[in-house]
């Protein structure tokens, strides 16, 4: 087969992926990024593959109708996520895998991270450290909580959601999902978009990890966050534009959000001026929740792990159509 890709996987990676792929043959594309988030560029060269890996071109992969497996380097995938490339891949049976269990275990310690430090006023406390150098010794440990018995919302139930579920066990919270499909898991609440409001009146916690399409846009809004127990927190790993920055802003000045953390807004980079930068206790970093030292490489053993069941006729892990 011919496998193209256009990801740059650092030296270790592209070394495991030219070892991995010997038996076939393997086109590099000469517009290859290390970044999954940069926009992807028409390329001639995947014409004639069977395999893409990294972030292809949608119109390439459409154009292309020998192309019989795309997997993309990255847990989203908004740029395919569209009525014309679901069809398209499906007409032809196709199959889109995408790497959401690469970024699992990362991005699910970033969230539980930040709940941890603003539960125990680590955040403050070091603002402390750096400013005035007082001793609020009662007032912080009057504002710390505990997890145990505090409930979080989970909006979306992926690869991330779950793992984030699981790391929260131990803590003994109640936690809620909610996603279309119903089924049952361990320890967790799963519900419908229509117990959305019950349960966001119910939370200590909420947790964004949707991601964007024509559903989602805006899916945190000011109808939702006036729902919102107040001083309830909110996390974002999911996308930004799922989220509605002004009413999130609104929602923090007002109080209804006791604090916000962000890893992914709009736009990116957020610009200096952004007022998110300045909103009180909204926390931003610069979309990291899913970095890892290794994480190329461990791209390219999901990749190539794929590649072995998609030759086998097995089952693939990712496979999103």
């Amino acid at each position: 087969m011919k496998i193209w890709c256009n990801g740059d996987f650092g030296e270790e990676g592209m070394a495991l992926l030219r070892e991995g792929t010997r038996a076939h043959t393997l086109v590099i594309s000469g517009s290859s990024n290390s970044s999954v988030l940069a926009g992807p560029q028409r390329d001639p060269s995947i014409a004639g593959a069977s395999v893409a890996f990294g972030q292809p071109d949608p119109e390439d992969c459409l154009a292309n109708p020998g192309l019989r497996w795309i997997e993309v380097s990255s847990a989203g995938y908004t740029r395919y996520d569209t009525v014309a490339f679901r069809e398209g891949l499906r007409a032809r049976g196709s199959v889109f895998t995408n790497a959401s269990q690469v970024y699992a275990d990362a991005c699910a310690e970033h969230v539980l991270a930040m709940i941890l430090a603003l539960g125990r006023q680590l955040l403050p406390s070091f603002q402390t450290q750096r400013t005035d150098r007082v001793w609020p010794y009662q007032e912080r440990r009057d504002a710390s909580r505990l997890l145990k018995g505090q409930t979080v919302v989970l909006l979306g139930f992926g690869a991330i959601g779950l793992r984030l579920a699981e790391l929260l066990a131990p803590f003994r919270v109640k936690i809620y999902a909610v996603r279309r499909r119903i089924r049952s898991e361990p320890g967790v609440h799963v519900v419908s978009e229509e117990s959305l409001t019950r349960v966001l009146a119910e939370a200590d916690h909420v947790v964004n990890v949707l991601p964007e399409n024509d559903e989602t846009r805006n899916y945190v809004n000011a109808r939702r966050i006036a729902c919102f127990k107040v001083g309830a927190r909110f996390y974002n790993v999911g996308r930004g534009p799922t989220v509605d920055q002004e009413a999130l802003i609104q929602g923090l000045n007002s109080g209804r959000i006791g604090a916000a953390y962000l890893d992914v807004m709009v736009p990116e980079p957020l610009p200096p001026e952004s007022p998110l930068w300045s909103t009180p206790r909204c926390f931003i970093t610069p979309h990291t929740a899913g970095g890892r030292d290794n994480v190329n490489p461990e791209l390219v053993r999901h990749f190539l792990a794929n590649l072995a069941a998609f030759e086998a006729g097995a089952p693939m892990t990712d496979r999103v159509l």
